[in-house]
């Protein structure tokens, strides 16, 4: 009886330990997981910085280029007239 005994409570040892490592194991690849979504939540919002940026330079430009064509054709205009 007692060599029964020993084997269940050896066997729920070895069950125990099983279970915490399983579940230091799935920790540390949540962890993982969590570290490297930010990782990526970072760089998603320093390219979205850019276009952002690239945005407001592209509307900068078709403002003067606009600007620019009025101007030529007050120029062009004011030659015409002389």
């Amino acid at each position: 009886m007692s060599t029964a005994w020993a084997t269940i409570i050896g066997a729920a040892v070895a069950a125990a330990a099983s279970i915490i490592v399983s579940w230091l194991n799935s920790k540390k690849q949540i962890d993982l997981i969590s570290y490297q979504i930010e990782e990526l939540r970072k760089a998603q919002e320093k390219h979205n910085a850019v276009i952002e940026r690239t945005y407001r330079l592209e509307e900068t430009a078709a403002v003067l280029t606009e600007k620019m064509k009025v101007a030529n054709a007050r120029i062009g205009d004011l030659e015409k007239k002389q």
